[in-house]
């Protein structure tokens, strides 16, 4: 059986590259570039909660650090450095062979190195904090939104709750429009590079984690405006639309969470170069709505224009 020095530096002890002291020490130590200010962001997966049990180790090491680096993008930061917290029942090498290979190609993706963290027997339980640069004075804040601007998503909605659906046995999808939204909802993809490059062209952002609706609202309340989302704009799967289930379907779009795209708010001014910037990332970017004046509303309208029910996001100690 594995000692918990052992487990670290076999599976999770690099040398240190762009932090000045890595792994090994009561502390890491890091250097944020001339000008820059550092965003920390800390994510928890909970096994029973956020992940069934017996979950691929792999991809549990990918979504890990995924949501994470979401955060990173959501505030136009370049990540750099993390750290993992791991609570394990037992100190099973094949699963930490895989959850680590899993972690780290994401990791070596986007350059981040891992710098120290912590173990312990326990339920299992992940929680990774990262660290991130963004030049002083323009990372994304929630609190940006202004009247007149436009309200944009990346990618699609309701994937990563589609997958959830079938799971349960809600709804029946074809083998690949269930293999696509396993991969949605185990293998998200950050929008890094798309936070960075938002940065001087968006006036507020946040990562769709609790469901579209839930974290609109979030930017509504931060920047005390109200929205209107036309309903029929929101970019969703081909599978979801045709599964003709308007109201899985809503709450799929709406709600749903683990999407991990950026939504994120612009003046009427930079549509061209937005449509550029999708272009060229080769990333769908969906203009869905408007902000506006007044108390904090979030006002949907379907095909027809009229109201729809209001949707709430993911709460954690609602669910």
């Amino acid at each position: 059986m594995l000692s918990e020095f052992e487990l670290i530096r076999r599976y999770f002890d690099r040398p240190a590259r762009s932090a000045l002291l890595g792994v090994g020490d009561d502390a890491a130590l890091v250097k944020p570039e001339p000008g820059m200010a550092l965003a920390v962001s800390t994510d928890m997966l909970l096994e029973g909660r956020h992940f069934v049990v017996g979950a691929d180790p792999r991809l549990l090491g990918h979504k890990a650090l995924a949501v994470n680096l979401s955060d990173m993008a959501a505030m136009g930061a370049t990540p750099r450095w993390a750290t993992l917290a791991l609570a394990l029942p037992q100190a099973d090498e094949a699963w930490l062979a895989a959850f680590s290979a899993g972690l780290y190609a994401l990791a070596e993706r986007y350059e981040v190195e891992l710098i120290g963290g912590d173990t312990t027997r326990g339920s299992l339980a992940i929680a990774i904090t990262i660290l991130g640069e963004v030049p002083e004075g323009r990372a994304l804040l929630r609190s940006g939104a202004r009247p007149g601007d436009d309200i944009w998503v990346s990618g699609e909605l309701g994937g990563a709750a589609l997958a959830l659906a079938h799971g349960r046995g809600q709804v029946k999808l074809a083998r690949q429009d269930a293999a696509q939204a396993a991969r949605r909802l185990n293998e998200p993809e950050p929008r890094v590079a798309l936070g960075e490059r938002l940065r001087g062209l968006a006036s507020s952002a946040i990562d769709v984690s609790d469901g579209f609706a839930g974290d609109l609202r979030h930017v509504l309340e931060r920047s005390a405006v109200s929205a209107r989302v036309h309903y029929a704009s929101l970019p969703r799967p081909a599978a979801l639309a045709a599964l003709a289930d308007s109201q899985l379907e809503a709450e799929c779009v709406l709600s749903g969470g683990d999407d991990y795209e950026l939504l994120f708010t612009a003046e009427p001014g930079k549509r061209a170069e937005l449509a550029a910037l999708a272009a060229e990332l080769r990333i769908a970017l969906t203009r869905v709505g408007t902000i506006h004046a007044g108390g904090v509303l979030l006002e949907l309208l379907d095909a027809a224009g009229r109201a729809m029910p209001q949707a709430a996001g993911f709460d954690h100690f609602r669910a």
